[in-house]
């Protein structure tokens, strides 16, 4: 019994102690933004990099989640002869919930493990060493660029993703369900409002905050050559998906619930 305990008490005090490093670490680097220099060409290089190059992995999955809620709504609406009220769950769910939700964990699995596998691989082959011996701050040049690129372009790509989602579940409704086009969209524009598009999109500038800091930091600290950078990207994957959730929950229970 005692064991089992002392186990348990092992793991929450190696949970806190990760989350305070992680945490000291995003102090850390944010701190770098009060004073230059400033890397303005990286960070643009890797707006470009997060940014652009995940909108076709984002957007495929965030149409097929529309037409896909869009049948599962019916479906199950239709037991109770709710159908005229797809188009209002179509457009609320992908504006609060599943377009951050998706976005996130899709920029998680491209982004976040090229950035561990990047800076990782710079970290073993000590290249964050020679830029600190140039009298480079590792953390101004490789780790704030990024961590603003995330903050600021995966609001962008929920956008596209929420219209995306919103035009998949619009042509299954119209095409295959066979909703009249003008009242499915006089529904979606009656029932969506400001707030809702907004506050998504803070999530969505939540969730690219952790999505580049967990890869930075897995990737800054990784140790043991072509092993541990690998450790460091499945960590990377792995504890961004696990925030990303854990974070929805109580950004909803904050600016959904009353």
């Amino acid at each position: 019994m005692l064991s089992f305990l002392r186990a348990i008490g092992a793991g929450f005090f190696a949970f806190l102690g990760a989350t305070g490093r992680l945490f000291l670490f995003a102090l850390a680097s944010l701190a770098r933004v009060l004073r230059p220099p400033y890397y303005l060409r990286a960070t643009l290089r890797q707006v470009i990099e997060i940014g652009y190059f995940s909108l076709p992995v984002v957007g495929l999955t965030a149409l097929f989640t529309g037409m896909v809620l869009a049948l599962q709504s019916y479906v199950g609406f239709a037991r109770f002869n709710a159908e005229s009220s797809v188009a209002t769950v179509v457009v609320l769910s992908m504006t609060r919930e599943l377009g951050p939700v998706i976005g996130g964990l899709m920029v998680a699995g491209r982004v976040g493990a090229a950035i561990a596998a990047e800076i990782g691989t710079m970290r073993v082959t000590d290249q964050i060493d020679a830029l600190s011996t140039l009298s480079t701050d590792p953390l101004r040049y490789l780790v704030l660029p990024r961590l603003l690129a995330g903050l600021l372009t995966l609001p962008f790509l929920v956008l596209v993703a929420d219209v995306l989602g919103v035009f998949g579940g619009f042509l299954v409704g119209t095409y295959k369900l066979g909703f009249n086009p003008a009242a499915y969209l006089e529904q979606t524009h009656q029932y969506l409002e400001a707030k809702d598009v907004v506050l998504g999109l803070v999530k969505a500038s939540v969730f690219g905050f952790i999505v580049t800091l967990t890869g930075c930091y897995q990737g800054y600290h990784s140790r043991g050559g072509a092993q541990g950078v690998g450790q460091a990207t499945t960590y990377a994957v792995v504890s961004a998906s696990v925030l990303i959730l854990l974070s929805d929950y109580f950004l909803t229970q904050a600016f959904f619930t009353r």
